[in-house]
C-alpha cells in the first residue's frame, strides 16, 4: 500500500513533462517501488508516440497573387511532396495542415496562413499543440545568398534577414532549429530585391523546378527516418 500510494502521488505529473525527462519520471517510479505496469507502459508509449511525431513548415504568403513567387518556395515545397503523397491540406487555425504516415511515424505539414512576418505566432502553436521538439522540426524557406535550387539543412542559424525565420526566432526564443534553405540567388539590380523576391520564376527556372522539388521531397521523407545529421549528410550541396 505505501509503495502505491508513492506511485499515485507521481502519477499526475506524467502529462506535464516532456520526452526528455521520462526517463526520470520512470526511474522515480522504480526507485519507490511501483510494480504498476500500466503506468510505465502509458509513460513509454507517451514518449514514443512523441519522438515519431514531426512538424514540417513551409514559409510563405498566403494569396492567390504569391503562389508562383520565390518567396513561396516552403509552400511550394509542400504542395509538391503532398500531390505526390496524395493527401490534402485542410484549414485549421492559423494554417493550412496535412499529416502524412510513413513507417510508423507521424509526419505534419504546415503552411502558416499569417503571412510571412508572423510565421512564428503559427509555428508555436502547432508544435506546443502537438508537444512536437525543435529537434523534430523542420522549417522550409527561401534562401537570396544560395544559387537557384542549391539546398542547404542546418540545425541552428541566424534569421538572415529573412522575416518568416526572425519572427520564428521571436517566439521560440531560440535559433536553434532545424532549416532547411532553398536557394533562390540574388539576380536582381540594386534596390531591387522585394521585387525579385515577390517575382515569379523565371522561364528557365521553372523548368528546372519539379527536379529540385523532387529532391525537397526525399530531404522531408529522410529528416523524419533518418534524422537531421543524415539528412544533411545526404542532401547538404546536391
Amino acid at each position: 500500500m505505501k509503495n502505491k500510494k508513492r506511485a499515485e502521488f507521481f502519477s499526475p505529473f506524467f502529462i506535464f513533462v516532456s520526452v526528455n525527462k521520462m526517463n526520470v519520471i520512470k526511474s522515480l517510479l522504480r526507485f519507490f517501488g511501483s510494480n504498476s505496469k500500466t503506468e510505465l507502459e502509458e509513460v513509454n508509449s507517451k514518449e514514443y508516440q512523441e519522438m515519431k511525431k514531426f512538424l514540417i513548415v513551409g514559409l510563405g504568403n498566403i494569396g492567390a497573387e504569391y503562389v508562383n513567387t520565390r518567396h513561396n518556395i516552403g509552400f511550394k515545397v509542400l504542395d509538391y511532396f503532398a500531390n505526390q503523397e496524395n493527401i490534402s491540406f485542410q484549414t485549421q487555425k492559423l494554417g493550412d495542415v496535412a499529416e502524412f504516415k510513413i513507417k510508423g511515424r507521424t509526419v505534419l505539414l504546415l503552411k502558416p496562413n499569417t503571412y510571412m512576418n508572423l510565421s512564428g505566432k503559427a509555428v508555436k502553436y502547432w508544435m506546443e499543440k502537438e508537444n512536437i521538439e525543435k529537434d523534430n522540426m523542420l522549417v522550409i524557406t527561401d534562401d537570396l545568398n544560395l544559387s537557384f535550387g542549391s539546398i542547404r539543412i542546418k540545425t541552428k542559424g541566424s534569421d538572415g534577414g529573412h522575416n518568416g525565420l526572425k519572427n520564428i526566432q521571436l517566439l521560440l526564443n531560440s535559433t536553434e532549429y532545424p532549416r532547411f534553405r532553398f536557394g533562390i540567388s540574388d539576380a536582381f539590380k540594386k534596390g531591387k530585391q522585394v521585387d525579385y523576391v515577390l517575382g515569379e520564376w523565371s522561364l528557365e527556372e521553372k523548368e528546372a523546378l519539379n527536379e529540385r522539388l523532387s529532391i525537397s521531397s526525399e530531404i522531408i521523407k529522410s529528416f523524419a527516418l533518418a534524422g537531421l545529421n543524415n539528412t544533411m549528410n545526404l542532401f547538404n550541396g546536391k
